[in-house]
């Protein structure tokens, strides 16, 4: 188990101000402070932010989950939009593994906002490949 996570590897996600607050095989956790920047109309934050911050969390957990050697890289991901983040608030992600096998694992997170509100729930596909 490890607690955070060297946001440097995930350049894109650093840039969204990603936090990983926990790191290991059958858990990722994180937060992110929504900005006017990550937002779509009415400061209410931008699906795409969110899809990314659960894609962010999936993929750390998968290549916890892998062999030395292999990567992961996003095959499929479906998000259910359930209620939004205001600019200001800080949402929390918390990703976990549906399945993890030799060629593919799949992972839910569920993104929640201040007070436990959902936000949305994302399941992923990560498939394994050799580097």
């Amino acid at each position: 188990m490890t607690d955070g996570f060297d946001i440097s590897a995930l350049p894109f996600a650093a840039l969204m101000g990603l936090e990983i607050t926990h790191a290991a095989p059958d858990r990722v956790e994180g937060r992110l402070i929504v900005r006017p920047d990550l937002c779509t109309a009415g400061g209410v934050l931008h699906g795409g932010a969110a899809m990314a911050l659960a894609d962010s969390l999936g993929a750390v957990g998968a290549f916890l989950s892998t062999p030395a050697g292999m990567r992961t890289t996003t095959l499929e991901s479906k998000t259910n939009f359930i209620g939004g983040a205001s600019v200001g608030t800080t949402i929390t992600a918390v990703s976990t593994p549906l399945h993890v096998g030799r060629r593919s694992s799949v992972w839910t997170t569920r993104i929640e906002g201040e007070g436990g509100r959902l936000v949305a729930v994302v399941t992923q596909t990560q498939m394994t490949v050799e580097t």
